[in-house]
């Protein structure tokens, strides 16, 4: 390849998302939301030090141990993960497949190791793209009946390691949940009930009050980079699958795309 059609890193990345250690989670919480950003990369003076996910933010403000604490006096400090991945602005594009699939985001730093740019899976995405057929990218679709208390889809999301889930009801699949509406709903529910009541009353929330809706999924023939497309233009991290009966047969998710490259 040419000098001129090389892609440098310093060609697709973004201007940093950063939050200070020292904000509260709420802060990190509505700038990723407003950002359509997982994780946040989180500074400390202005060094790096680690960063912030939805997922993160979700499991902390649904422990027990917390509940007597108002989500705003939860900094960011205690939910950082200090594992990311960095790399340099004049290397190729090449590389960041593999750090991708190591952490959600690549930290960019110059050479006076500066905070000067990141690369997430979006980025990547718009310019360079797996050529797979859609069954080949597909992962799991797992679902969770409606009715199912929130308490027990966070149960599965920690011990299975399952970041979404198709919502179910007699009707077909009517949803979905992820660890983005687990996050929103945990804080909501922690601003308005009070510590003494929340074991009580958590168990009666259920999936069904906090899943997404309308469920946009894609035919399992549609080409790839259409399916693509539609989720950088939706700004969604997955979508999923339907099979030739109408049933959901997987789930495309933004990582899945990336490890087929």
């Amino acid at each position: 390849m040419s000098e001129e059609m090389y892609i440098y890193i310093r060609d697709v990345m973004a201007k940093p998302l950063t939050i200070s250690k020292s904000a509260p989670i709420t802060d990190a919480l509505d700038k990723m939301l407003s950002e359509n950003i997982d994780p946040l990369i989180v500074t400390d003076n202005g060094a790096v030090v680690g960063t912030i996910s939805r997922q993160a933010i979700a499991e902390t403000l649904g422990k027990k141990r917390n509940a007597d604490m108002p989500p705003t006096q939860i900094h960011v400090s205690n939910t950082v993960s200090e594992d990311f991945t960095a790399a340099y602005p004049d290397q190729g594009v090449e590389i960041l497949p593999d750090l991708l699939q190591h952490a959600k985001i690549v930290v960019v730093f110059d050479q006076e190791h500066n905070l000067i740019g990141q690369v997430t899976y979006g980025d990547l995405l718009k310019i360079m793209q797996p050529s797979a057929a859609v069954k080949d990218v597909m992962e799991p679709a797992y679902t969770i009946n409606a009715e199912e208390r929130v308490v027990h889809l966070r149960r599965r999301m920690v011990d299975e390691g399952i970041a979404r889930f198709i919502v179910a009801a007699d009707n077909g699949a009517i949803g979905i949940v992820t660890e983005t509406d687990v996050a929103r709903s945990m804080r909501a529910f922690r601003e308005v009930v009070e510590g003494k009541h929340q074991d009580h009353r958590i168990r009666n929330l259920i999936v069904r009050d906090i899943m997404s809706t309308p469920l946009i999924s894609v035919d399992a023939e549609r080409p790839l980079a259409e399916i693509i497309d539609l989720m950088i233009a939706k700004k969604i991290s997955s979508l999923p699958v339907a099979g030739g009966n109408g049933q959901i047969a997987g789930i495309i998710t933004r990582s899945s795309l990336i490890k087929a490259m």
